[in-house]
């Protein structure tokens, strides 16, 4: 098989588990140039063109348009000739992430990680499938099963899922006395911390992360009670706590990017922490939260407790995009996906916690953005509906640089992340 070239599930995101092959434009025996579009996925909310490795011909597709399949998982090879001998059976074999290999070790080009859910009893719907096996290990370790994602068939977890969430959690990062936070580290250089927003993970930067960690290194955190992160019992998580909490994720200087509730963070951690920031980029940004995002988040929190995640996605999705995507069937059916795999990992009593900070931070920062003195970029979509006085904070902090970006709600990372990308990869360089 030495003359084949394997093409699989590739890892985009900081939090992608799986992707969807939607089209192979090419037919099995069509010629096919190193670089040129091989196939077509979709995840993290968007659809992604996937480049050939190699040139030759398409020789066998594995995985056909339509499944859903975890990341590793073989799609097709491609051969140097369309009459060379191949045994497809054989070479699928070969290519496939071995039970356990570690991810790392199968698929050293990209960044890995392991996304939990939260409990079913915190997320609503049906309870997931779990083999005895691993629900036995699970027990074992002290792990709750509903919080381990499967790689199963329909969602299975196996015990390699448990033993990969367990090492997932030895790897967390230490930030306080019991509490240890989920971080996710890609590429090489000055880093770049990355602070999602309310009820949002790491997902939110999918389309940011792979462009930065070209130059940078990308430090993504899980705040407090997101995805693996730790999530202790309290009143409420204060945002000068998130601050504090990333300031002990990163060494030294870092450029901090943050959306929404995450850029509260990002001011708060600047004017806490002056010395550890050497940059602000701020994504439809707020400091005094105004009556409709008050009001969206306590339907957030409400819908998460008596919902489905998919019932919460389809609550949240007119906050969160623009006109035209929302009138584009096939673009809000693909959002919705990855929307609803972003709040499973987002337990209701984590939104109750996070509110309570919202609120408590609202209003307290506003006479204070005059004392920022790191270069800042601040980013509005035009069709914002929950944080529109981005303007407003741009003209207060001294020498920010304003950004709207056309045709792009609230979400604009995933709506216009090409337009978002520019933007930073200017105010970075």
């Amino acid at each position: 098989m030495g003359n084949a070239t394997g093409i699989a599930m590739p890892r985009l995101g900081m939090t992608m588990e799986e992707g969807t092959v939607i089209e192979w434009p090419l037919s099995i025996g069509d010629s096919i140039e190193k670089g040129e579009t091989v196939l077509i996925i979709e995840s993290e909310k968007a659809e992604v063109e996937i480049e050939a490795m190699a040139s030759g011909v398409l020789r066998h597709i594995y995985v056909e348009e339509g499944e859903t399949v975890p990341c590793g998982t073989p799609l097709g090879a491609i051969t140097k000739t369309v009459d060379e001998p191949f045994d497809a059976e054989a070479f699928h074999a070969e290519i496939a992430v071995v039970e356990g290999e570690s991810e790392a070790e199968a698929s050293p080009e990209v960044t890995l990680d392991v996304a939990a859910a939260p409990k079913a009893s915190e997320r609503g719907g049906k309870r997931k499938p779990i083999v005895p096996a691993a629900r036995a290990l699970a027990k074992k370790l002290g792990i709750d099963p509903e919080l381990v994602p499967g790689s199963g068939p329909g969602g299975r977890v196996t015990k390699q899922d448990v033993e990969a969430f367990a090492a997932n959690r030895e790897a967390l990062t230490p930030v306080a006395d019991g509490v240890s936070l989920e971080v996710r580290v890609a590429g090489e250089g000055d880093p770049v911390v990355l602070l999602p927003g309310f009820g949002t993970d790491l997902s939110a930067f999918a389309m940011q992360t792979g462009m930065l960690s070209e130059r940078f290194q990308v430090v993504g955190i899980n705040p407090r009670g997101v995805g693996l992160s730790d999530a202790p019992e309290a009143d409420t998580y204060p945002v000068a706590q998130t601050a504090a909490d990333a300031a002990a994720c990163f060494e030294g200087e870092a450029h901090i990017i943050g959306a929404s509730l995450g850029s509260a963070a990002a001011i708060e951690l600047a004017l806490s922490h002056p010395k550890r920031v050497r940059s602000l980029t701020l994504i439809t940004p707020f400091v005094a939260a105004g009556a409709r995002l008050c009001s969206v988040a306590d339907g957030w929190c409400h819908v998460a407790r008596e919902a489905s995640p998919e019932g919460l996605a389809s609550m949240l999705l007119p906050w969160f995009f623009a006109q035209g995507t929302l009138g584009d069937d096939t673009a809000r059916q693909r959002i919705l996906r990855g929307l609803t795999q972003t709040v499973k990992r987002v337990p209701a009593a984590t939104l109750d916690r996070m509110n309570a900070g919202l609120v408590a931070w609202s209003g307290s920062r506003e006479a204070d953005l005059s004392k920022i003195e790191v270069p800042t970029l601040v980013i509005a979509a035009a069709e914002d509906l929950l944080t529109p006085g981005a303007d407003e904070i741009a003209a207060a902090i001294p020498g920010a640089k304003l950004v709207h970006v056309s045709n792009a709600g609230h979400a604009v990372a995933i709506e216009a992340p090409e337009a978002v990308n520019e933007a930073i990869a200017t105010h970075l360089g």
